[in-house]
């Protein structure tokens, strides 16, 4: 049995763009160009290993869906070359391949046809595909009556349960309640036993805690690729400021604290950063209050400054400071900043530096290894700029010896504060 389930060489898809129909018929009778080519895909290659969960990201018209279909067999490519081992299902467009004036169950065994099963195959599926849905007698109506959820839930249920070495889901699970999309993940780590999944969704979340690998597309092509805590952060500033490369940067302090983390782990020991530019962190450091000295091996419930200095390069008028902790899966397990806190900042004056003091309660969380991100923007929280923004500053390792105190929990704490020295 091969490891490779897909391969992708130089794959290229090219639609053709015309101002109107006419122009169309005019190029046919004429044989003159009228129309503008579309790279949807240039030039993409890569291989899908069995066991992968593959996310594909990108921003809207880079090319994830016409990828997704060109793998599915659903469209064909331009140029270049698709091999693909083992039973495919896709869920790319809701309701796709079902009959409206059909009921749910005739829609099962219809589109298990379409998928080549045979009818006593489908038959037997029944069963599961009924239980995993859970939409109740609804399966009796047609599915033209079928709320956007129940759609979701019943397409997901029969793509699911034929036991495809290949699943194919774009968007789909962003339409299904909370409780759903946990018992679609959870048949997802199923299937990664003995196939690979391949999915879009703009879940962060669900990218890094379910992929193995991230393929960023950005205007047909393959801009990066791979773990999702090295392609996450940056994809976010880029989604959210049009950042697309980030800056390697050297802050005074920072290093001498990730090299102390017992891990060792040398792979991040250089924070990236973006911004404007009008300020930026000459030092963060990580204190315990007890102790009164620099840290990187924190308990829950232990009081923690996190100190900083600012260098000003311009005027700053409505500064907004905060911090964002991160688990080894890059998810955020804590978000804060002096907006949220209600802190009222003095504008920031070029040329000057100020010392500030995060004082937080740490939470009681798991044991393992966490990142500590730092900005400073100016504007308001609904509308502001980046002036710096530093990924993963500081590497933090959680050691939680303390037993589980009843009512507390693992709970993000509260009463977080900035202190500005006079």
């Amino acid at each position: 049995m091969s490891d490779l389930l897909i391969q992708i060489n130089n794959l290229s898809k090219v639609y053709k763009l015309y101002s109107s129909p006419m122009d169309r018929v005019k190029e046919v009778l004429t044989k003159k160009k009228y129309h503008k080519n579309f790279h949807a895909l240039d030039n993409v290659s890569f291989n899908v290993e069995r066991g992968e969960t593959v996310g594909i990201i990108g921003k809207n018209g880079s090319g994830k869906s016409t990828l997704l279909k060109m793998i599915a067999g659903i469209v064909a490519p331009s140029a270049g070359e698709i091999s693909v081992e083992g039973k495919i299902s896709a869920l790319l467009e809701l309701g796709a391949g079902f009959n409206g004036d059909l009921s749910g169950l005739e829609n099962i065994h219809l589109n298990g046809t379409l998928l080549g099963y045979s009818k006593e195959y489908v038959r037997n599926s029944v069963e599961s595909i009924l239980e995993f849905a859970d939409i109740g007698d609804f399966i009796h109506q047609p599915v033209k009556t079928y709320s956007s959820g129940m759609f979701v839930r019943l397409a997901f249920a029969i793509a699911i349960n034929i036991n495809p070495e290949i699943l194919i889901v774009d968007e789909a699970l962003s339409v299904g309640d909370m409780r759903f999309q946990q018992k679609c993940y959870r048949k997802i780590r199923e299937i990664k036993k003995t196939g690979t999944v391949l999915f879009v969704t703009h879940d962060t979340g669900a990218l890094a805690n379910f992929c193995d690998r991230i393929i960023w597309l950005d205007g047909g092509r393959i801009f990066k690729e791979g773990r999702p805590d090295k392609i996450l952060d940056e994809y976010q500033a880029y989604m959210s400021y049009d950042i697309k490369e980030m800056q390697a940067v050297t802050l005074y302090n920072s290093d001498k604290i990730n090299e102390d983390v017992e891990t060792h782990d040398t792979s991040t020991s250089r924070p990236q950063a973006f911004g404007n530019g009008d300020g930026y962190f000459e030092s963060v450091r990580l204190i315990n209050q007890e102790t009164e000295k620099e840290c990187s091996v924190i308990s829950g419930g232990d009081i923690i400054y996190i100190d900083f200095t600012l260098k000003i390069d311009n005027d700053i008028d409505l500064p907004i400071l905060g911090f964002t902790l991160k688990d080894a899966l890059g998810n955020s397990v804590v978000v804060t900043n002096t907006h949220f806190e209600k802190v009222s900042m003095n504008p920031l004056k070029k040329g000057q530096r100020y010392n500030y003091r995060f004082v937080w309660e740490f939470p009681f969380l798991r044991s393992g290894k966490y990142s500590l991100d730092i900005a400073l923007a100016n504007g308001t929280y609904q509308a502001h700029e980046q002036i710096q923004w530093i990924n993963d500053v500081l590497i933090i390792v959680v050691r939680d010896s303390r037993p589980y105190q009843e009512g507390r929990g693992f709970l993000v704490p509260t009463g977080i504060k900035l202190v500005i020295p006079h």
